[in-house]
């Protein structure tokens, strides 16, 4: 898909691109340039969230930001122009922007300073070869702290709001005329607060901003007011009425991102294909023993070593003794199509909702190589750096719901799959071993799967072996 126009010699637009597979619509979180802004080729201009994961666009061209077509916040289709760059600046009469005016505060020696040796991975576009050029956001860097943020409101009210932030001393919170560093969770975090991140003092690694930082900066917002003067004051029967209010009773957060698709996708499969789900309770105390001694193996040093690592290559082997139920059913063409490959998905929780990465081939992968890719696949989850191709091509999942103290479910399939493996709470409970009642670690599995191609035979299949390799892991080597 062509992402950008030339409307005319001098002003070029950027279209919305697919930044994923099929995506048909993505949200603007963040603008980082406004019109009046010099932008360079490989630039990232803003930040988007599609159903799958939040993404930096870049610029595939120089020059000076002409328009910007939507506000923050706003879904747009993709095909859709969303921002007009003049690449031939000085070169025509033509009237400048509405939003001039608003640039003033930016023409200031902080505003010119520019960051170097940013490389940022382009979607679509691969790695600028050059150092990228980034003006910083409007006032970012005259923004108030968050402390002082109702004393620059009540200023605003009398008039004076513009002195208001010149009063408060510089942060620390960004590098020297660049973007402040955080991970994508944090940045929404800070949206969610109303936090500037170019007001928060940063304490982690390199500079870079943590949620304790975040809220730390909120803390005071909100008790900033207790010590600001405020017109409110004044009437004493407003604060009941905000009280009482229907704002103050509860929260309506718009559906959209990734929340949106979870939504559509979950009712699509339950309403789509015919869920099964079948259980199982079994006595995991060797599966522990295992996970204990390979902690010590040094052919696994440096990885992470836990009962999901066994789980996972459990239900690998599962599969290869059952490959039938490794399929998806397509209804166009009415057909079963069995897949010769495993991409394992682990459903992970994020900040931004459940998302399912999936390991690719990890019917291939070794012990070693399994467990490398689990701890990649969780640590980038975490941080909110999951690709959209990280998260298509899915043929079985797990979810691990015991870590919540759960004991099972019944998981919905993602769609497109025919099996999805629910591992409860691991517990130490009495059980029946060689004759006699022994405390012994135990937990419960549910595999739910689509009735339209997986039966109940090859399903109790799949599940009673999964299990039969956990109680005795040693079946790990004589079924492999």
């Amino acid at each position: 898909m062509t992402t950008m126009t030339e409307t005319s010699a001098r002003f070029r637009e950027f279209k919305m691109p697919d930044v994923g597979e099929g995506l048909t619509e993505a949200e603007i979180l963040k603008w980082f340039v406004q019109p009046g802004d010099t932008v360079t080729d490989g630039q990232v201009v803003c930040e988007v969230e599609t159903a799958k994961a939040a993404v930096e666009l870049p610029i595939p061209f120089d020059g000076v930001v002409h328009e910007l077509r939507f506000p923050e916040g706003t879904t747009v289709d993709v095909g859709q122009v969303i921002i007009a760059i003049d690449v031939a600046p000085g070169s025509g009469d033509a009237p400048a922007p509405a939003a001039a005016p608003a640039q003033e505060p930016v023409e200031t020696p902080e505003a010119e300073a520019e960051p170097k040796g940013r490389t940022p991975v382009l979607v679509g576009y691969g790695v600028a070869e050059t150092s990228t050029k980034r003006r910083p956001r409007k006032g970012a860097s005259a923004a108030p702290e968050a402390a002082a943020v109702a004393a620059a409101v009540q200023a605003e009210l009398n008039g004076h709001g513009a002195q208001a932030p010149a009063a408060v001393p510089a942060q620390a919170g960004a590098p020297e005329g660049g973007r402040p560093l955080a991970k994508p969770p944090v940045r929404k975090l800070a949206k969610d607060l109303g936090i500037d991140l170019a007001t928060v003092v940063p304490t982690g690694k390199d500079g870079i901003i943590t949620r304790e930082d975040v809220h730390a900066a909120a803390a005071p917002a909100s008790t900033a007011p207790a010590t600001a003067p405020a017109p409110a004051q004044t009437a004493p029967e407003a604060p009941a009425a905000v009280v009482g209010s229907d704002s103050a009773r509860e929260t309506r957060i718009p559906v959209k991102g990734v929340r949106k698709a979870i939504a559509q996708a979950m009712v699509g499969s339950a309403f789509t294909a015919p869920h099964v789900t079948e259980f199982v309770t079994v006595d995991v105390t060797r599966t522990m023993k295992l996970v204990a001694e390979l902690k010590e193996d040094k052919d696994m040093a440096g990885v992470r070593v836990n009962p999901l690592l066994i789980i996972a290559k459990a239900l690998l082997v599962a599969i290869k003794r059952n490959p039938e139920v490794n399929a998806a059913w397509d209804e166009a063409n009415q057909e079963i199509v069995q897949k010769h490959y495993v991409n394992l998905g682990i459903a992970a929780a994020t900040p931004r909702g459940l998302i399912v990465p999936n390991i690719k081939d990890a019917h291939a992968q070794t012990l070693p190589q399994l467990a490398a890719s689990l701890g990649e696949l969780v640590s980038t989850a975490r941080d909110g750096r999951t690709s959209p191709a990280a998260m298509a091509g899915g043929t079985v999942t797990i979810t691990n719901v015991g870590v919540f103290g759960v004991d099972t479910g019944t998981p919905i399939l993602n769609p497109g799959e025919s099996a999805i493996l629910a591992v409860g709470a691991i517990k130490l409970q009495p059980w029946v071993h060689k004759g006699k009642v022994k405390p012994r670690q135990v937990t419960t599995l549910a595999l739910s799967f689509d009735h339209r191609l997986v039966d109940g035979e090859l399903g109790s299949k799949v599940l009673a072996d999964v299990a039969a390799i956990l109680e005795q892991p040693k079946r790990l080597i004589t079924w492999a």
